[in-house]
């Protein structure tokens, strides 16, 4: 992809995140003072996920679970944890509005694969490895495929797919087919699972 693609993207990013963090400031302020009277203290959610490069960076959510019980942190115990306003804040993307400020920082663009936790690196296989050649998106291929109501192998799959078809014309069309999607609130977690399930650290790497 050419500098010249990469310096409208980086543009777009300031423009939009310069206007989404204004306009939502009053929304997350709301957002924040219930998930700290509903859920106690600790807004912010924070976890290393993987940049570009594999680059590690704190991305920045509202918080929409409670505190974990010591033995039960992983994420088949979601359930359990994840409270009528998270499930609320999780449904509108409202818990997603802090990430602006990645977006703002150069962490995250528009449009590429989700961010990944930073465990799962070694996960992946030689050619999912290649999603890691571009910026992480707040919306992608996998987003307006599906979210997060896939199986890893064709979420990973469309973020390879993104990376060797990329284009500002592909971005275009994503970022317009991402809005009728939150709007209907579809794809918010995998099925059977209150989020999304873990990527297994076994499989078999080619």
């Amino acid at each position: 992809m050419s500098v010249a693609a990469d310096a409208v993207r980086r543009t777009a990013d300031v423009v939009v995140g310069t206007i989404g963090v204004v306009v939502s400031a009053p929304i997350v302020a709301a957002a924040a003072v219930a998930v700290r009277v509903t859920m106690g203290r600790g807004v912010l959610f924070r976890q290393l996920r993987s940049g570009r490069g594999g680059r590690p960076f704190a991305v920045l959510k509202l918080r929409t679970m409670r505190h974990p019980v010591p033995g039960r942190e992983a994420p088949e115990f979601d359930g359990e944890r994840l409270t009528r306003l998270g499930r609320l804040l999780r449904s509108t993307s409202i818990d997603e509005l802090p990430s602006l400020v990645n977006l703002l920082r150069g962490d995250l663009t528009l449009v590429g694969p989700r961010p990944l936790p930073v465990r799962y690196l070694d996960r992946y296989t030689e050619r999912e490895r290649r999603r890691l050649e571009v910026k992480p998106g707040i919306t992608g291929l996998a987003v307006v495929n599906g979210r997060n109501d896939t199986t890893w192998e064709q979420r990973l799959a469309h973020d390879v797919d993104y990376v060797e078809h990329r284009s500002l014309l592909g971005d275009l069309s994503i970022l317009v087919r991402t809005v009728p999607l939150l709007l209907a609130r579809r794809g918010i977690s995998q099925s059977g699972s209150a989020t999304m399930r873990e990527l297994p650290a076994d499989r078999t790497i080619a």
